[in-house]
């Protein structure tokens, strides 16, 4: 026998005990085709229109704040109909995205309310949420330049008494069922398994800076690392105000500007943590400017 004929004849007795796929029978299961009639959106998001108190908590937006967004984004989400069926409303898009993101269901849940299959939804959820970010990351998260710099650092001397402070800066695990063969790349030793959502917040606590899904193995000080914030911030492209000096101190020189965070970040010249030692008995001056660092988170 041939080696072309012996590979065809094994490739035959191989497939011969897999199982088949089952062929599909419907091109849309029975009821889901209720969606305009039962679903909820026509049905209960129509009603809370109308008797809008409980808009807000189901959203977690008002009626106009989702109007406008829908206004910005409605062309990014748009569908195109086909041959087959009838695409889904820009609205309804939105509607399901919001829906998911502020209740934290499954996306099954999330089909079940809405009448759509699953797999529908997990297309629409990431998509509608790049649409949201791209459209409004310009707008409400905009990358500080050197004189936004230098009012958070007013504000953060105001307010906390911490000269020369650009913002604080830490890291949060966010618990996720672990992606198929990703091993333990997003295992952590405080949760079975995260991604990390780095942030720096100014003086009143509002975001300035985002990065999120980083591996959970990873430290904070790794995280900062590979980030692109952390990045800019290594190689002097973040345009941060030059060192200036201290109030009160102005014989001392200039003194750099810099970001604030705990013991999981490293000792920087833009980047400040405090004295390492809790268990020793540390000089006060140490204590005090310790206590002085920590607030600012």
């Amino acid at each position: 026998m041939r080696p072309t004929l012996r590979k065809v004849v094994l490739i035959a007795l191989l497939g011969r005990d897999q199982p088949r796929r089952k062929r599909r029978t419907v091109w849309v299961q029975r009821w889901l085709k209720s969606r305009k009639q039962a679903g909820e959106f026509p049905r209960l998001i129509q009603e809370l229109r109308l008797f809008g108190e409980e808009f807000p908590s189901y959203f977690r937006l008002d009626q106009s704040q989702f109007d406008h967004l829908l206004q910005m984004v409605g062309a990014r989400i748009t569908r195109m109909d086909t041959n087959y069926r009838e695409s889904i409303s820009p609205v309804e898009r939105l509607a399901i995205c919001l829906r998911f993101l502020a209740t934290g269901d499954s996306y099954r849940t999330t089909g079940f309310s809405f009448r759509d299959g699953r797999s529908t939804v997990a297309g629409i959820v990431p998509s509608v949420a790049q649409a949201i970010w791209d459209c409004l990351v310009g707008e409400y998260m905009p990358v500080p330049k050197e004189e936004d710099w230098r009012a958070i650092a007013a504000e953060f001397l105001e307010r906390w008494n911490f000269p020369n402070c650009l913002g604080s800066i830490d890291g949060k695990h966010v618990v996720i069922q672990a992606p198929p063969c990703s091993g333990s790349q997003f295992y952590n030793y405080k949760d079975p398994y995260s991604v990390v959502l780095l942030a720096v917040v100014d003086a009143i606590y509002c975001f300035r800076v985002v990065d999120v899904g980083a591996y959970g193995k990873g430290s904070d000080g790794g995280t900062l690392r590979d980030s692109a914030f952390g990045q800019t911030l290594q190689d002097g492209t973040l345009k941060i105000p030059p060192p200036a000096s201290l109030p009160g101190a102005e014989d001392l020189g200039p003194v750099p500007h810099v970001f604030v965070g705990d013991e999981g970040f490293p000792l920087r010249p833009n980047l400040m943590r405090p004295y390492a030692g809790r268990q020793l008995p540390l000089p006060k001056p140490v204590r005090i400017f310790n206590k002085r660092l920590s607030r600012q988170g």
